[in-house]
């Protein structure tokens, strides 16, 4: 078979703009081999022409079988792309490793795996499975900051008994191959090429639009908000408590994190749901990218563990990157102080006016504390509306100074865009003092 007109060549074609996919190693053949050409093919060329590297496993040479060869040109490739400050977008496609090769191949995964790491956090690297992608190669795969997965053709397991488990987080299901390379390239065109750049700004809507929002969550609440209402949602079939993503907000690319009241949990946030927004804010500090959460939860899911809760205290914590927070609904007990409160690290926290912010539910609270007040003139629902205006309001928390300030629905996104714009220096490092001013006499 011609080496132009595999499989694997085809698709590594489609990936980049037209005519601008260049190999790398292109006559490398198999270890031993004089006629076979390597299972993996390598190469550089635009994205919506932005400078992206690639390789993809061939399933026409020998199924793709991985052996030392491919790790080095594994090597090869990720060695210039990390040079060259570029995103790896790489599609996994093969039966597994060349096993007579023994212990080299073996060696050869662990050369694969570090190449990831080393990569991983300087440049974005995102994942295609488009086929078998099984054992050490899906442990690869789990290392990159995106994974996406082609419906009827990924097949993700790490040992044959474990194939009706969830061996790996998907954060984008495509119907087909087509729709998976478009998913890879959305991402590479919105995406900093490295740590050390900037996102691309993307215009073309009214900073200052008013918006309605009132009766929307999750994912129909961030269309509602961002620019032209384009949400790219990711890890969408995990935990419905929590929905995340990529969005544009007056032109600046930024992660989001925003509750959906519409789940299973109704509202409540559950362990997998901490665990996904910790996910996402961490691949945002990665690559200087803000943060937004959009809070309305009443509290933790029943029996969870606490160690979900925790990730998300740290990756909020510990995040460097702007954050904006805004509670769109309630936030009662530790909703508040986990989805992005000042005491967590946000760097603005807004309220909208009729939210409810609140250590326990109005509910809780009265037959806590305040059943001694319900009388046949005083009811039940008039305590509980008296706690809320008491205890529970936004002014209550903007007194203390736990919210920054109280806006109206309609300026939502305005007021989120110009936190945005406020923040942007921090988004791209903090300037340095060459030296301070000596006053003279």
């Amino acid at each position: 078979m011609n080496k132009n007109s595999t499989v694997g060549n085809e698709k590594i074609a489609s990936l980049f703009d037209a005519g601008t996919f260049v190999e790398m190693g292109a006559y490398i053949k198999r270890c031993g081999s004089s006629d076979t050409y390597d299972g993996i093919i390598c190469g550089y060329g635009a994205v919506s022409g932005k400078l992206t590297f690639a390789f993809v496993q061939d399933s026409d040479r020998l199924k793709g079988a991985f052996d030392s060869t491919g790790a080095k040109k594994i090597e090869m490739l990720y060695d210039a792309a990390i040079k060259n400050g570029a995103p790896v977008v790489g599609v996994f496609d093969s039966a597994g490793a060349v096993v007579l090769d023994g212990s080299a191949t073996l060696a050869a995964y662990g050369r694969f795996m570090s190449c990831v790491s080393k990569a991983s956090g300087v440049v974005p690297q995102i994942a295609i499975i488009d086929g078998a992608c099984t054992g050490m190669a899906l442990v690869t795969a789990a290392m990159f900051d995106v994974v996406i997965s082609v419906e009827g053709k990924a097949i993700t397991y790490i040992t044959p008994e474990s194939k009706k488990e969830k061996s790996i987080k998907i954060a984008v299901k495509a119907e087909d191959e087509s729709r998976a390379i478009a998913a890879a390239r959305e991402l590479v065109e919105v995406l900093p090429q490295n740590n050390k750049d900037s996102a691309c700004v993307m215009s073309g809507d009214d900073a200052s639009r008013a918006v309605s929002v009132s009766g929307l969550t999750g994912a129909e609440l961030v269309s509602a908000v961002c620019d032209n209402g384009k949400f790219i949602q990711l890890y969408a079939d995990m935990a419905e408590c929590i929905t995340v993503g990529l969005a544009f907000f007056g032109g600046q690319l930024c992660g989001v994190v925003a509750s959906n009241t519409n789940s299973k949990k109704n509202g409540k946030l559950c362990g997998c749901g901490a665990k996904k927004a910790a996910e996402m804010i961490s691949f945002c500090d990665r690559f200087g990218i803000p943060v937004l959460t959009l809070v309305d939860s009443i509290g933790f899911a029943d029996c969870e563990k606490s160690e979900a809760f925790a990730a998300l205290a740290s990756a909020y914590i510990g995040a460097t990157c702007a954050k904006v927070s805004v509670v769109v609904g309630k936030a009662y007990g530790a909703s508040f102080t986990l989805l992005g409160s000042k005491s967590v690290g946000a760097d603005i926290e807004y309220a909208l006016e009729d939210s409810v912010i609140s250590v326990m539910s109005p509910e809780s609270a009265v037959a806590f504390l305040m059943n001694d007040e319900i009388t046949k003139d005083k009811s039940r629902a008039d305590v509980e509306a008296e706690w809320c205006e008491k205890y529970a309001s936004a002014v209550c928390a903007a007194e203390k100074g736990d919210i920054d300030d109280i806006i109206p629905e309609s300026e939502l996104r305005a007021r989120v865009c110009s936190a945005l714009y406020m923040l942007a220096v921090k988004a791209d490092g903090q300037p340095e003092r060459k030296y301070p001013r000596t006053p003279l006499a």
